[in-house]
């Protein structure tokens, strides 16, 4: 068995690898970390794992993380990059949940996160955690760095189009929307129920972290810098980001379904809805599927593409243990087949 250590265990991100990595036949969890909880039972904190798991909280001491086969780091930005140089030296693998290696660019990083980076010489070395852009890479990595959940759903969605360099790469339009718990396990005025339930509204339209990480992904699949406008939302609901994209196509294209078809028949985790299909984020809430429909409207030029993703499983740890199984050589799709919950 190997042996897992999670650090941060308590946020929602924690709770759904824990959820993701007790059915899993391959992995032994040995560590769970919380300054807070630590010596707790990790089940008084999540009861739905009574039974399932017979495990303490623990402070996150290195002499205890450095005896895993692999660590996760499932906890606030700026945390892992201050424990992940020893933990390698010591021949411990690790994926980063947050944004600590997302970057490429340190003063990029420092920009957007508000502070120096701490080990900046690794950012080339980390691996970008998208197994459909990435997969031979990853099996490899020491280090991966986590994909965030709005650029999950976004590159996946824009992707098929930038591989053909189908679509103008200067106007991009990424509108998305979010469920509340992408914000995290916090408690926060704006959050509460009578603040945002029964209500829409925007963030981040002036600037939100996640675009320059999207913007990377996009620049690098179509070999030259794009523009993109993102705007996200927050929406009332639990969990779910549904992001609608834009783009114009360069000449006409005879067959976009074929195309999106084609480019993900052998993902596990992508499915392509038929010909005009709308996909909603329920049917992948509790999965690790990202679904996608394509269209152009009035055949006028103008792609329009629907992606829908689960913000913790694709979004988040669902996506950190399709990594994990690339990384340690078991089924890319082990512990993750189970179909979305309904209702």
């Amino acid at each position: 068995m190997v042996k897992i250590g999670i650090v941060g265990g308590t946020g929602y991100t924690g709770a759904e690898l824990l959820r993701l990595l007790v059915r899993h036949p391959g992995v032994s969890l040995e560590v769970v970390t919380s300054r807070g909880e630590a010596g707790k039972p990790v089940a008084d904190l999540f009861p739905h794992l009574r039974g399932q798991l017979d495990l303490h909280f623990s402070a996150p001491e290195f002499s205890q993380l450095s005896r895993c086969d692999l660590v996760f780091f499932a906890t606030p930005n700026g945390t892992a990059m201050q424990q992940v140089p020893d933990l390698l030296r010591a021949g411990v693998r690790v994926i980063d949940l947050a944004a600590d290696f997302r970057l490429k660019d340190a003063q990029l990083w420092e920009r957007w996160y508000g502070q120096p980076h701490a080990c900046p010489e690794l950012l080339g070395e980390a691996v970008y955690g998208l197994p459909e852009c990435h997969r031979e890479a990853i099996r490899q990595a020491r280090l991966i760095a986590n994909p965030g959940c709005y650029p999950t759903a976004i590159t996946l969605g824009f992707l098929p189009l930038l591989e053909q360099g189908l679509i103008a790469t200067d106007s991009l339009i990424a509108d998305a929307k979010s469920g509340v718990s992408g914000a995290g396990r916090k408690a926060s005025l704006h959050l509460l129920m009578a603040e945002m339930g029964e209500s829409f509204r925007a963030y981040g339209v002036n600037g939100h972290r996640h675009h320059p990480e999207i913007v990377q992904n996009l620049s690098q699949v179509a070999g030259t810098p794009v523009g993109l406008t993102f705007v996200p939302h927050l929406v009332p609901m639990i969990r779910g980001i549904q992001a609608t994209l834009y783009a114009q196509l360069r000449t006409p294209v005879r067959d976009l379904q074929a195309l999106y078809e084609e480019r993900y028949a052998e993902e596990p985790f992508v499915d392509v809805m038929p010909a005009g299909a709308h996909p909603d984020t329920r049917t992948v809430r509790g999965s690790n599927t990202c679904r996608l429909a394509i269209a152009e409207p009035g055949a006028q030029g103008t792609v329009v593409v629907q992606s829908v993703i689960d913000n913790l499983v694709k979004g988040a740890a669902g996506q950190a243990v399709q990594n994990m199984n690339l990384m340690l050589g078991f089924e890319e799709t082990t512990a993750l087949r189970s179909p979305a919950l309904l209702p």
